[in-house]
């Protein structure tokens, strides 16, 4: 497993995640074997969000409650969360009353003394920075959160909360895969009159990123759209499939190991975040962490997803 800074933290992380958000429902045991399987794979990295479960909270729990982890054990990971997402009515809550709730509902949910990655979960249009400055000011100095960072941020979005927020900004977790990489594809279209790939539809994410040290972390990585289905075997994307075989077949890896290799391959050194609770597909994702694809196999893939390379 290739291990990457996370941002300006110092902290040294895998570049696969596993993402919990589906384990309410799993056992006990089927918790631990998708955890043993990540951790036997060289992933010690977990990404946690208060809205994932019902109620709130209910899946941090649920980890908690079926690791039942000593502080030895605690100390060998790290546990990631979010916060932002207001469930009833849907909306958006970046206040400093909202964050020290949620984080304090995060910190009793997963039996913790600290949270070592906290993201701000989707943008807050009302938000005003002074007040997310002032909570997490509180939440450093008590040492109940390390490191910051956001998800589906943009350059500007950043910049704002940074005219007050002090600490780095580490991470913005985005959705990105082979299929839907609008913020890979697009400069890749850039100033090409006509040409709907060449509009920017977010100011320059991953350039940004990698100018300001902060770790682009990919959800849905196999996703084929918004949460419309996952592109591998998909009949939608033939083209795409038959290079993936061939790719898996030439590195003797499963498919799922080459879409992971897409994304590590960037030299952004992002972070993949795992969704499935199958630990076979867990083990299989975890080999693309530092297959070496080569510039024409990777933009050969960008071609068979449907994207212009000029």
């Amino acid at each position: 497993m290739r291990r990457v800074a996370l941002g300006t933290s110092g902290l040294d992380a895998p570049n696969v995640v596993l993402g919990v958000m589906r384990i309410q429902e799993m056992s006990d045991d089927a918790v631990r074997e998708l955890v043993r399987t990540a951790r036997d794979a060289g992933i010690d990295f977990f990404d946690h969000a208060d809205i994932y479960g019902d109620p709130l909270h209910g899946c941090e729990r649920r980890f908690a409650e079926a690791l039942r982890l000593t502080p030895s054990e605690r100390d060998e990971i790290t546990i990631q969360t979010k916060c932002g997402i207001v469930t009833e009515p849907w909306g958006f809550d970046f206040s400093y009353e909202h964050i020290i709730e949620s984080v304090e509902g995060s910190l009793r949910a997963l039996d913790t003394d600290r949270i070592d990655v906290l993201l701000l979960h989707r943008p807050d249009a009302l938000v005003e920075p002074d007040e997310v400055a002032r909570a997490f000011d509180e939440l450093a100095a008590s040492g109940k959160v390390l490191k910051f960072g956001v998800s589906n941020h943009t350059p500007g979005q950043i910049e704002l909360l940074k005219k007050s927020v002090s600490q780095p900004i580490v991470a913005n977790q985005v959705q990105l895969s082979i299929t839907h990489s609008p913020i890979v594809a697009q400069g890749l279209a850039a100033n090409m009159q006509g040409v709907e790939q060449s509009a920017s539809l977010d100011l320059g994410i991953v350039d940004y990123c990698r100018l300001h040290d902060i770790t682009i972390q990919a959800w849905s990585p196999f996703q084929a759209g918004f949460f419309t289905g996952v592109f591998l075997d998909s009949p939608e994307y033939p083209e795409l499939n038959a290079a993936i075989d061939r790719l898996a077949a030439k590195y003797d890896v499963p498919p799922i190991a080459i879409a992971t290799a897409w994304i590590t391959r960037h030299p952004a050194g992002m972070q993949v975040v795992l969704g499935t609770t199958t630990p076979e597909r867990v083990a299989g994702a975890a080999q693309g962490s530092d297959i070496p694809l080569t510039r024409s196999e990777w933009y050969e893939l960008v071609r068979a997803a449907g994207y212009l390379v000029p």
